[in-house]
Formats: C-alpha cells, sequence, structure tokens
C-alpha cells in the first residue's frame, strides 16, 4: 500500500475513493471504505493526517496505516488540512476528485463536507458526479443503541473509561502499538515487571486507571494489567501504559507492543507504600485474567 502526502501525481489508475477523515476506523468509516472495495477500480482513501476539528485521534498513524492495508486499500492520500482549507468545494471536487485523483467512483458518509468552510455537502458532489459521469456512494450511518456510530461518541466513552462501549462502537479493540521504552524499573522489583509506553499527545487519552487488557508481542498474545496514567505513587512526567503481563517472560525494550483494552478495573490511585502497591498489582491482576478470559 502506497501513501502519499502530495496531489503531484501523474499516474493514478481510476480509482474507487473512500472520503473522510477515518480518525478512528469504526464501524461507520470502515462502512465507507467498504463501499469503495471490490468494484474495478483501484481502492483507496483521500484523508487528513489530522482532524480538521483538532479532536484527538483514536488511533496511531501506524495503527490506521495497517488498518487501510489489511481492509485491501492500495493508496491513501494524507494531507495537510492547511494546505487544502482555503480551496473552494467546487474546485476540490472537480480539480482533486475528479482531476487529479482520477476518481471513477467516490464513497462518502452522509454529512461529509468539504471545501473552504465546509460550504461542500453530498447535494453539490452529485450534481458533479452525475455531470463526469462518475459514480457517487452515499453510505447511510451506522446505528447502534439508537444513535448514530461517531468519533465524538467513542471520544466521550473511552474519556469515561467506558471501554466496553467504546470497543463495541468500534468494532474492534481501543489500543496502541506503541514502543517500549524503559522507566524506572520499580515493577521488576516489585516481582510485576512492567512494559512503559508513552502515549501520544494527539490520542484520545482514556480515563487514567486501572485496565484488563490484551498484549500482543512478536511471541504472541499475553493478557495483562495496564495502568494508564502519571503513576501517583512513584510519579511520572508524562503519561504512560505501563503493563503487566503475568505470563510473559523476555525483554521487549524497543520493540512495538500492541496494548487492547478490554475492560476498566479501577480509578488511577496513590499508595502508601511499594508493598500496598505490589498486593493490588496482584489483586488487579486475578481481575484482568478473569476479565479476558470470556
Amino acid at each position: 500500500m502506497e501513501i502519499l502526502e502530495t496531489l503531484d501525481i501523474k499516474d493514478n489508475p481510476p480509482a474507487s475513493l473512500a472520503l473522510g477523515t477515518f480518525d478512528g476506523l469504526h464501524l461507520g468509516h470502515r462502512a465507507v471504505l467498504e463501499a469503495a472495495l471490490g468494484s474495478e477500480y483501484s481502492p483507496q482513501v483521500f484523508t487528513f493526517k489530522k482532524s480538521p476539528s483538532g479532536d484527538p485521534a483514536l488511533m496511531t498513524p501506524e495503527d490506521k496505516a495497517a488498518a487501510f492495508e489489511s481492509m485491501g486499500i492500495e493508496r491513501v492520500y494524507s494531507m495537510d488540512f492547511a494546505e487544502l482549507r482555503d480551496m473552494k468545494a467546487e474546485r476540490f471536487a472537480a480539480d482533486i476528485l475528479l482531476g487529479r485523483l482520477n476518481a471513477k467512483r467516490l464513497c462518502c458518509g452522509g454529512d461529509f463536507r468539504f471545501g473552504r468552510g465546509a460550504a461542500g455537502d453530498t447535494e453539490l458532489l452529485l450534481r458533479m458526479c452525475e455531470a463526469s459521469g462518475t459514480q457517487l456512494i452515499v453510505v447511510p450511518p451506522v446505528l447502534d443503541g439508537g444513535g448514530k456510530v461517531s468519533s465524538t461518541r467513542i471520544r466521550k466513552a473511552v474519556a469515561e473509561g467506558d471501554i466496553s462501549t467504546a470497543n463495541r462502537l468500534l468494532g474492534r479493540a481501543f489500543g496502541f502499538s506503541l514502543e517500549v521504552i524503559h522507566g524506572n524499573h520499580i515493577g521488576r522489583g516489585l516481582g510485576t515487571p512492567t512494559i512503559n509506553q508513552a502515549l501520544p499527545e494527539d490520542l484520545a487519552l482514556p480515563r487514567f486507571g486501572v485496565y484488563a487488557a490484551w498484549c500482543r508481542t512478536d511471541s504472541g498474545r499475553y493478557y495483562g494489567v495496564c495502568n494508564i496514567g502519571v503513576k501517583p505513587t512513584v510519579g511520572s512526567d508524562r503519561v504512560l501504559a505501563e503493563t503487566w503481563m503475568p505470563e510473559f517472560t523476555g525483554d521487549l525494550y524497543g520493540q512495538r507492543v500492541r496494548v487492547e483494552l478490554v475492560d476498566f478495573i479501577r480509578p488511577e490511585k496513590k499508595f502508601s507504600s511499594l508493598d500496598e502497591l505490589k498486593e493490588e498489582i496482584k489483586r488487579n491482576a486475578k481481575t484482568a485474567k478473569a476479565m479476558t478470559a470470556g
């Protein structure tokens, strides 16, 4: 799969182009992407590096790219919103989508907006597609519990620690694939060696606390107990995910490990001693094992 950050191209094949921010690749986003697949045209995506709204992302760029590729997308245009924000809607559709990107099939949600001041909508896009002989597929919203599946709902659930709801709306587990970094090694001294991962500033942060999790390493999948926060007992100057995998042995420093949150166990709190912290970690690990057993 190609990832392009420029529109200065000369050889784009006829494309079936999915349009959207795709900041979480939730069930609604996947419906748009699936609509772009299965035609005679090259399945491609036009998106932005960061959400124009400025909201935090629900997955890292690396995880998003891997998800696009796993679905069968052949090319992704990942653009800087500032470079296109002042382009009029008609010009954007004609020059970029139907012109440079050679779109023969466009797929988007009903709330898709484009162009300066978000003036362009699906009605304008339909008129321009009909005039050029391009197929437009407007994908209806995916509903859950009577409401639309949206990144806003998912971010709220993540922020509240309601991971089960977030995972249901995403259609996958909320998580992150990040490099394992060195910490203060206190966990190792307690007999509960953890992996430390620094969460990116632009990633939606879960409620600080302890979660049951699945961890995927090169050697397999392991259940874990994951603390997300600033480690109030021992202190941290940044937000970390600190995860203990009771059934794993080995060195993961410098490697990328995927941590997928399953359910919330308890809020983050400060303990009066390391011994008290150690016993709590072991209790939380038992809870995590039960939560991941189902």
